[in-house]
């Protein structure tokens, strides 16, 4: 039995809460699917990036191969490529879930190592790693939103599962409560005036 007056100003409050939990329930449902269907296409996106990176990974190592081949080892040559600092990290927010942007300043792609030293082969390779490279980031930026994602999913089904399987039912408990015991009242005090009006008749 609920603890709240049985009073009609209660029934009222409690209708008006059990209302409010409903619209959250939908709202959340809705925010769930929202999430779900993001999350369903970043996947697709994921893979369509990872085939990329499979595919251009194995063409960079081909022509590298083909330009150890050609030059011999080219650890000194590879010394001369400068290392990579323009990793930047921003966030958006998708329905109050934070999103990681990650940019790669965009830098000309040029021959750090002078001609003489190198050639068209070492040049696709070169090419080919700084894809991969811009992919990956790509790739990293796409996996940790479908992260992020599924957790706010989570969340959010957590929550719309206690408004649905607790809170909306227990005000639903309480409204009928309140309404039985009014009911109760006004036939007890529809008996009473009956019972006054019969005696005030004899």
């Amino acid at each position: 039995m609920s603890q709240i007056a049985p009073t009609k100003g209660n029934l009222i409050a409690v209708k008006k809460s059990l209302e409010l939990a409903r619209m959250g329930f939908d709202l959340l449902d809705r925010k769930r699917n929202i999430l779900i269907r993001e999350t369903m296409s970043m996947i697709d996106v994921a893979n369509e990036i990872q085939e990329m990176i499979d595919t251009t990974f194995n063409q960079a190592y081909f022509a590298l191969q083909k330009a150890n081949i050609t030059l011999g080892v080219i650890d000194d040559i590879a010394q001369a490529v400068p290392m990579e600092d323009g990793v930047s990290l921003s966030f958006r927010s998708v329905m109050g879930v934070e999103i990681p942007l990650v940019g790669l300043e965009p830098r000309p792609l040029r021959n750090y190592a002078g001609y003489h030293r190198t050639n068209a082969m070492l040049d696709e390779a070169y090419v080919k790693f700084d894809r991969v490279k811009r992919l990956t980031a790509k790739l990293a930026e796409i996996e940790n939103t479908v992260y992020r994602l599924a957790q706010g999913i989570k969340k959010t089904q957590k929550r719309a599962n206690a408004l649905k399987n607790i809170i909306i039912p227990r005000f639903e408990n309480t409204v009928k409560e309140i309404t039985d015991a009014l009911d109760e009242k006004d036939r007890e005090e529809f008996s009473r005036l009956k019972m006054i009006k019969r005696k005030g008749s004899r």
